[in-house]
């Protein structure tokens, strides 16, 4: 028996690789696929089943693609309605891979199709549970992803939820291994633990959710303090369901070199302008109207949640980034990627063409500024829940989630100085490229966000929200 979780951190997604005497099965992959492939290579196997968890919202599966380069069926839990052929299988029902049997644990709360997968050795016996979306680590999943208006409700979800893992997962052995489909970091939970595995056993110890005594305590648990979910999930959601162009069409249109003046020819339409280099350099100097979201951070997430799925997108990368940002941009269904611009950001510079930049600051010059200027104001992008956890006095909180919205910024004045700040200085560059995209020029970008401005002797520190919307 061989099991391999292959983990991708920007995305918090966990797949899973299981192989027996020859044969093997794939849970949960994402979009791209030589992963997958070039293990069962390596290893002379063959992929025999593909088992699908749920209807994936964060990120897009690999189940199409992985389905065509193997020819294995693709298998999802009761429930399940696709545009694509599957086999949807029964509660209960099990498929052998070499010596081992998988059986299909169906436990609807997080989604109506919502399935765990529990794998038994060659003896029989109960080895590990792949719980997909139903049990993380010291969480469980949301369950207001699958609401449909009064007819479901979040708390009927919920309440599914606690059905489902006590009468399915509660009566496994304490020593049964928990392999859920994300770890820390996930939108799909309120707040998973720091390791992407466990027990039984030891969620039953730890998990808040699984020590509720009834199932009312359960559903208060897992409904209280629930966030609204990034605004991609639907619809990556819809494209695993109704299906998706191959990552190979997607890569041949987006991996197009672009010249300066077939790059200049694109972006006087609706064109997106994507920086993915990193926060530190992008400050320095960038295509006017460019969108920062760097590849060192949360990218797919960020693309996802602040960039339209409909218009055509043009890259600004380093040099031999540009497949990296294309196949993380696919991750969470981007297919409108129309090139990149060949050299890169020194190209348009050489070119002699327009640039802009975001003044950086460091948090004590900030502090040195405050009692001086009547017109500075400083504009805190984390959450809501960061902010109410500590901010500077008088700050605004206009979280990045809510810049897909241009009227998040309408209240901002010509004649105010804007200081803009998240907790480490990433997701304060994304916020600035979008205020400039916006035509708000006057800003600066404090250096080490939240982290080094609560370390300045003078700022004043508050508990309490303000939030502009």
């Amino acid at each position: 028996m061989f099991i391999k979780q292959l983990y991708t951190g920007c995305l918090s997604e966990a797949a899973y690789y299981i192989e027996s005497n020859g044969e093997a099965a794939v849970v949960d992959p994402l979009r791209d696929i030589d992963a997958y492939l070039e293990l069962a290579n390596e290893r002379k196997t063959r992929i025999k089943y593909i088992f699908e968890t749920h209807f994936h919202a964060d990120f897009v599966s690999g189940h199409l693609d992985l389905g065509k380069a193997t020819g294995a069926p693709i298998v999802y839990g009761p429930n399940t309605d696709t545009k694509f052929p599957v086999h949807v299988a029964k509660d209960g029902e099990t498929f052998k891979v070499g010596d081992l049997t998988i059986e299909v644990l169906h436990t609807p709360g997080h989604t109506l199709e919502s399935t765990c997968y529990l794998l038994k050795d060659g003896e029989g016996k109960n080895h590990c549970v792949f719980t997909g979306d139903t049990l993380f680590v010291g969480d469980v999943g949301r369950p207001d992803l699958a609401q449909k208006g009064a007819e479901i409700t979040m708390n009927d979800l919920a309440g599914m939820m606690y059905d489902s893992i006590h009468a399915k997962l509660f009566p496994l052995a304490d020593d049964v291994i928990v392999y859920p489909a994300h770890g820390p970091g996930s939108s799909c939970g309120k707040n998973l633990g720091p390791d992407t595995h466990s027990t039984i056993g030891e969620e039953k110890k730890s998990n808040y959710a699984l020590k509720a005594a009834t199932k009312e305590a359960f559903i208060k648990e897992v409904t209280d303090g629930i966030t609204a979910p990034p605004s991609y999930f639907p619809i990556n959601a819809k494209i695993n369901k109704e299906g998706y162009d191959s990552l190979d069409e997607v890569m041949v249109k987006g991996l197009k070199a672009l010249s300066v003046d077939e790059f200049k020819q694109l972006i006087k339409d609706d064109t997106i302008i994507l920086d993915t280099r990193r926060a530190d350099v992008f400050t320095l100097g960038f295509v006017p109207g460019s969108i920062s979201i760097g590849l060192e951070g949360r990218f797919a997430e960020w693309a996802g949640s602040l960039l339209p799925f409909d218009a055509p997108i043009v890259l600004i990368t380093e040099p031999g980034q540009e497949k990296e940002t294309i196949i993380r941009m696919a991750r969470v269904g981007f297919d409108k990627v129309i090139g990149y611009l060949d050299g890169g950001f020194n190209a348009w510079t050489a070119a002699g063409e327009e640039t802009d930049m975001i003044i950086d600051v460091e948090a004590d010059e900030l502090m040195m500024d405050i009692p001086h200027d009547p017109n500075l104001v400083v504009i805190d992008v984390r959450r809501p829940t960061e902010f109410a956890d500590g901010h500077l006095k008088e700050a605004l909180n206009i979280s990045l989630n809510d810049m897909i919205d241009p009227a998040s910024m309408a209240n901002l004045e010509e004649t105010q100085n804007l200081y803009v700040h998240c907790a480490g200085g990433y997701r304060s560059v994304i916020a600035s490229s979008l205020l400039k995209r916006q035509g708000i020029h006057n800003l600066r970008n404090i250096v080490g966000g939240w982290g080094k401005i609560k370390e300045q002797e003078r700022a004043q520190i508050v508990k309490e929200t303000s939030v502009l919307n």
